[in-house]
C-alpha cells in the first residue's frame, strides 16, 4: 500500500512539472527571427514602392497632377530608405560583430532620418507653392485614384508591422523607416482626397493644406533618426533587444 502512495515531495513535483512545459527559446533565436522579419518587411516595402512610384509618376505626368508626382517621388524616397534598412538587417544576418552591426545601424538610421527631412522639405515647398496658385490644375486620373487607394490599404499595415519589429529589435533605423511608411499612408489619403475634392467640388487647396499638417511630425522623426535618440516606444540605435549592444 505504501508503494502506491503518490510522492508528495515538492522537489519531485517540480521535477515532474517541468515535463509539461516546452523549453524556452534562447534569446539568440528570438533575435534571428526579428532580423529576418525586418529584412522581409524591407523587401516587401521596396517591391511595393517601386510599383507605386512608377504608376504614380506616370499618372501624375499624364494628368498634370503635382500631388501625384510628389506622391511618386515620396515612393522612391521610401524605396531608398527601405533598401538601406534592409542592408542593415542583412549585414547582421551575415554574422557581423556587434561593433560592425552597430555601425551599420547608425548609418541606416542617419540615412533614414535625412530622407525624412528631405521629404518634409519637399512637402513644405510644394504645398506652399500650390497654395500660392502656381502650377496647372490637375485633371482626373483613374490610375492615380486606384494607386493611392491601394496604398491607403497597404501602407498602414506595413507601418504597424515595422513599428512592432523596430520596438522588439530596438532598431531606430527601422523605426524611422516605419514613420516614412506611415507618412506615405497619410500622403495616400491626402492625395486621394485632394484628387477627389478637386474633381467633384473644385477644392484645389485641400491637398496641400492637409500635407502641411504632416511636416512637423516628419521633421521630428527625421531629427530623432539622425541623432539616434530613443523614441517613445523605447527604440534606440542599440542592437540587441536584450540589452546587448
Amino acid at each position: 500500500m505504501n508503494d502506491q502512495t503518490p510522492d508528495r515531495n515538492p522537489c519531485n513535483a517540480d521535477r515532474d512539472d517541468t515535463r509539461q512545459y516546452p523549453p524556452q527559446k534562447p534569446a539568440t533565436e528570438t533575435r534571428a527571427v526579428l532580423i529576418r522579419r525586418g529584412l522581409a518587411l524591407s523587401i516587401l516595402t521596396v517591391c511595393w514602392d517601386l510599383i507605386e512610384g512608377v504608376v504614380a509618376l506616370a499618372a501624375g505626368f499624364f494628368s498634370g497632377s503635382v500631388a501625384l508626382i510628389g506622391f511618386g517621388v515620396d515612393s522612391f524616397i521610401e524605396t531608398a530608405s527601405a533598401c538601406i534598412v534592409g542592408w542593415r538587417f542583412a549585414y547582421e544576418m551575415r554574422g557581423r560583430s556587434n561593433e560592425q552591426t552597430e555601425r551599420a545601424e547608425r548609418i541606416a538610421s542617419v540615412t533614414a532620418g535625412v530622407l525624412l527631412l528631405l521629404l518634409a522639405a519637399y512637402l513644405l515647398s510644394d504645398s506652399l507653392l500650390r497654395l500660392s496658385g502656381h502650377g496647372r490644375e490637375p485633371g482626373t486620373s483613374l490610375a492615380g485614384i486606384v494607386i493611392t487607394g491601394a496604398s491607403l490599404l497597404v501602407m498602414p499595415v506595413l507601418g504597424w508591422a515595422k513599428l512592432r519589429t523596430a520596438s522588439a529589435s530596438r532598431s531606430s533605423a527601422l523605426r524611422a523607416d516605419a514613420y516614412e511608411t506611415i507618412t506615405c499612408a497619410w500622403l495616400s489619403l491626402t492625395t486621394l482626397a485632394g484628387l477627389g475634392l478637386n474633381a467633384i467640388f473644385g477644392w484645389w487647396w485641400a491637398d496641400p493644406l492637409a500635407a502641411l499638417v504632416l511636416v512637423p511630425l516628419i521633421i521630428r522623426e527625421g531629427l530623432e533618426g539622425i541623432r539616434g535618440e530613443e523614441g517613445e516606444d523605447g527604440c534606440n540605435d542599440g542592437i540587441g533587444g536584450d540589452g546587448n549592444a
